[in-house]
């Protein structure tokens, strides 16, 4: 409640003092690190997004993704993310940002996870949970309109813990109660067109 309170009061300052209102609409890569299995089952996925920009510094980041990835050779990993990102330039346009403009993000997202047994569909487990976000990140300027998008970030899934692995050829799940800080870093690469001004 207190990271809402802090995100709507930055909202309101900076609104009033650098509106753009410019929306932009794109399309984004996800791959996800540290997935149950072992350090070689990366998750990947493809997602989509918009951005709504509320000043010179202040930017949001509303996006959707689709992950998968394996557990071994006997199962499979599914995840769906649905959220917002706050993102924050530290420079405007200047020198340093004409190609480049780097920026922070903090946010949040509700998510979906789902275990399932390759050979044995009767044996899974899923969640719903939320998670909230922080990481860094640069666009890269193409053109006025067009960018690429490159961050990193950090996600805390905050609920219970699903745990997967792979034991000969069962899958193995279990699952623990109660408050729970899993997390796993997202390397998202995105491509996002400036449509136009809403306001």
């Amino acid at each position: 409640m207190k990271l809402i309170y802090c995100i709507l009061t930055t909202f309101s300052l900076t609104a009033s003092i650098a509106q753009s209102g410019m929306i932009s609409l794109g399309g984004r890569t996800t791959v996800s690190l540290f997935n149950d299995g072992g350090t070689d089952n990366l998750g990947t996925g493809l997602g989509g997004q918009f951005r709504l920009q509320f000043a010179d510094r202040v930017n949001s980041d509303w996006f959707f993704d689709y992950l998968t990835s394996d557990i071994g050779t006997v199962g499979n990993r599914t995840d769906y993310h649905i959220g917002w990102s706050v993102l924050f330039y530290p420079y405007l346009n200047d020198k340093r940002s004409i190609l480049l403009k780097p920026f922070f993000l903090a946010g949040h997202c509700f998510d979906y996870t789902r275990f399932e047994s390759n050979f044995n569909p009767a044996n899974f487990d899923e969640r719903w949970s939320s998670a909230v976000q922080g990481g860094i990140g640069t666009h890269l300027n193409l053109t006025q309109k067009l960018d690429l998008t490159m961050l990193a970030q950090y996600m805390i899934h905050l609920g219970n813990h699903i745990h997967a692995e792979a034991d000969g050829q069962n899958l193995i799940i279990t699952e623990s109660h109660g408050a729970s800080l899993e997390g796993h870093v997202l390397l998202t690469f995105g491509i996002n067109y400036k449509i136009g001004e809403l306001w």
